[in-house]
């Protein structure tokens, strides 16, 4: 999160300069499981199912392509081989384990100022239900329950 809030300010300090008003957007694969244990399996198998010689080649193509950045890295000159398997870096986000886990690395992405998450998943018609039965009841909660916090500490 402390990358994405260092982007973040960046972005909405060019925004607003410029006379804009922008939301931020973070690109995450979820991997929710009952265990950190069995989510991590999940992503070991994805990256080891991977086609080498395509990920290279994407990993290539945007190197090439951020040398023409004003930065002159782009996106994704700290990704790894293995965050490239997933488009714009979705594992990077780290939302991979239990529901409580990504629930509040959740909350950490919006306080870096996310204000909405675009979500990737494996099986997308049995884990957004899981997601959404686990996961965001738990990040709804939770931001209830910081709330109450402020709310007592006024």
């Amino acid at each position: 999160p402390e990358e994405i809030r260092k982007q973040v300010d960046d972005i909405r300090t060019k925004a607003k300069a410029n006379g804009h008003k922008v939301r931020i957007g973070v690109n995450a694969f979820a991997i929710a499981r009952e265990s950190e244990q069995e989510a991590r399996a999940v992503l070991d198998e994805i990256i080891a199912k991977a086609n080498p010689e395509a990920v290279q080649g994407f990993a290539d193509q945007v190197k090439n392509a951020g040398k023409a950045s004003p930065e002159g890295e782009g996106n994704w000159a700290k990704s790894s081989l293995e965050d490239l398997v997933q488009y714009n870096d979705g594992f990077r986000s780290n939302l991979i384990g239990t529901p409580e886990q990504i629930a509040e690395r959740i909350l950490k992405l919006k306080d870096a100022g996310a204000d909405l998450i675009l979500l990737g998943f494996l099986h997308f018609q049995e884990e957004v239900e899981f997601f959404g039965k686990r996961v965001i009841t738990l990040v709804r909660e939770l931001e209830a329950a910081r709330d109450r916090e402020l709310v007592a500490a006024e």
